[in-house]
């Protein structure tokens, strides 16, 4: 039997009763050796999820207020939590540590780490499984990028050590000993790292949905669940605004060529989404794996008379973006134009400087940067083989009145990307929705 990973975010270690499904699911499967953990959700939609709270008493402390008050207040979701669970364990040493360092200006990412600290402290106690602080065996460099070498391997070791344990998520450590965290959803990258390291079979990654959906049900009702989804499907749509997983912790398993599994803790028997390398099977009735789409782009069109003869233009014209720390999204072109798709949060305090500089550098006839645009990808292994998908897509776009500014197709025909007015947004994934899904 394969060893397993499983990840539990914040919804699903939010309060003893998710506890208790947590451990149920644990122990179900002996092959479910280490747990990674997130610190406490929303128990409820007005709640706030610990992780918030612990950076509310950061600023506090910032701002030279005092903390006592509303420290009390995360105390008692942890000591609940203990209560609730009939666990003989005191905290309370802990948690005054934390507060006094918290105090002491030990840092934001020391505070906000603590809340997956504190909770997979209570989790093994109540698997009865070892506790491995991720402060021993995640690893930063000096300039804060995550060293996955030292990592892998000093992990590797540790991991020999425990049949079964239970490792904290969202942190680890720098050169100099303090704490340092991933981004925001960082324990989907701690799992990631831990599969990679424990060479699982499976990276089971729970959470308060079954599954990747094929769009936002915020936007599509009911949207029908991805069976089946490979790595590079899922890093296009993670990066127009699917959310089910952080999009850095595809990386590591990727690369190990470890399946993930995501799961949701509310219902257990439900199978998921399956995240693979490769796969030749899709739905030929559907075609499509998923729609998404996200807002806050601007366009750089810039028009210049037999702009395909002269060499170097493209070169020139990002150049111009790398000398302002400017990364572009696409550049679609003609033979006489070529537009550079940007995050318009990049040209906030550098749009004249850029410019100023491509006119320097190419002389153009004309260059305009056009704001307001939203993106949105058609992700589909399946599109290769389906003659007519793009005509589908634009057909359904118009026939909802939307008009389309930009169209982007990569080489590998595994999605298609349109450009829309930012307001059209929500109507234009809607529209393609319905055209592929009966």
């Amino acid at each position: 039997m394969g060893l397993k990973v499983v990840k539990f975010g914040g919804s699903s270690l939010a309060d003893a009763e998710q506890f208790r499904k947590v451990a149920a699911i644990v122990k179900a499967d002996p092959s479910r050796r280490f747990v990674v953990a997130s610190a406490p959700g929303k128990r409820h939609s007005k709640d706030v999820k610990v992780t918030d709270m612990l950076y509310h008493c950061y600023e506090m402390v910032r701002n030279r207020e005092d903390i006592t008050e509303y420290y009390e207040q995360i105390c008692e979701r942890y000591n609940g939590i203990i209560r609730e669970l009939g666990l003989n364990f005191d905290i309370s040493g802990e948690l005054l540590y934390i507060r006094n360092a918290i105090t002491h200006h030990s840092g934001r990412d020391f505070a906000a780490s603590r809340g997956e600290y504190l909770n997979s402290l209570i989790l093994a106690k109540f698997l009865g499984f070892d506790f491995i602080d991720a402060e021993s065996v995640v690893f930063f460099h000096e300039n804060g990028q995550y060293d996955g070498e030292r990592t892998d391997a000093e992990l590797r070791e540790e991991l020999k050590k425990h049949r079964y344990a239970v490792i904290p998520g969202f942190y680890g450590v720098m050169p100099n000993g303090t704490i340092k965290t991933f981004s925001r959803g960082g324990s989907d990258i701690t799992g990631s790292i831990v599969a990679r390291a424990a060479d699982a079979e499976i990276y089971e990654n729970w959470t308060d949905v079954s599954g990747c959906l094929m769009a936002d049900p915020r936007i599509v009702e009911n949207p029908q669940p991805i069976k089946t989804i490979t790595y590079r499907e899922l890093r296009e749509l993670s990066y127009m605004g699917a959310s089910v997983l952080h999009e850095d912790a595809i990386f590591p398993v990727r690369y190990a060529g470890i399946p993930i599994n995501i799961r949701n803790t509310n219902d257990p028997a439900a199978p998921g989404t399956m995240i693979v390398a490769s796969t030749n099977e899709y739905d030929s009735d559907c075609v499509i794996t998923g729609v998404a789409g996200k807002r806050g782009f601007s366009v750089i069109n810039i028009e210049k008379d037999m702009m395909n003869s002269e060499i170097g233009f493209g070169r020139k014209v990002l150049d111009v973006m790398e000398d302002n720390d400017i990364s572009f999204e696409h550049l679609p072109s003609g033979v006489d134009t070529m537009s550079v798709v940007v995050m318009t949060s990049y040209l906030d305090t550098r749009r004249e400087r850029v410019l100023a500089s491509i006119n320097k550098r190419v002389r153009p006839d004309s260059v305009v940067i056009e704001d307001g645009l939203a993106l949105l990808a058609v992700v589909g292994r399946g599109m290769v083989k389906a003659k007519g998908t793009a005509a589908r897509v634009f057909d359904a776009i118009s026939d909802a009145g939307i008009n389309i500014r930009m169209i982007d197709q990569g080489s590998s025909e595994l999605n298609i990307i349109v450009g829309v007015e930012e307001h059209d947004l929500e109507a234009a994934i809607k529209a393609i929705y319905n055209e592929f899904v009966k």
